[in-house]
């Protein structure tokens, strides 16, 4: 027997906001908001979602768990994600090939290099 994978949860200080900027960044829409939650995915029967629950905790350390986004042009698309609010963040990485960002509430993601 095995488990399908239905969705990764976020803690948020303001899940309709974090998950409204996710919903832009990876042009995902909105399938279900109730006050305890709010689920985006990139089609309503499409799996997995992306869950964003409240916390009144704030975030402390580096996440032991991100999500790595490889679009077609890096640089557009680390230019477009600081615009709408994502911000450069240094976790120890050195000089690598890829690009690490925070959401707006501090969770880093990195955005990787065009496939060759």
């Amino acid at each position: 027997m095995t488990s399908v994978w239905e969705s990764l949860t976020v803690d948020a200080h303001d899940p309709p906001r974090l998950a409204r900027w996710w919903a832009e960044a990876l042009g995902y829409q909105i399938v279900t908001e109730k006050p305890d939650e709010v689920e985006i995915r990139q089609s309503p029967e499409r799996l997995p979602g992306i869950v964003f629950v409240p916390v009144t905790e704030g975030k402390e350390t580096k996440n032991r768990l991100h999500l790595d986004l490889r679009p077609e042009d890096r640089e557009a698309e680390v230019e477009r994600l600081v615009d709408m609010g994502a911000r450069h963040v240094d976790v120890g990485q050195a000089v690598v090939d890829w690009t690490v960002l925070a959401d707006p509430e501090g969770n880093e993601f990195c955005v990787l290099r065009q496939r060759d």
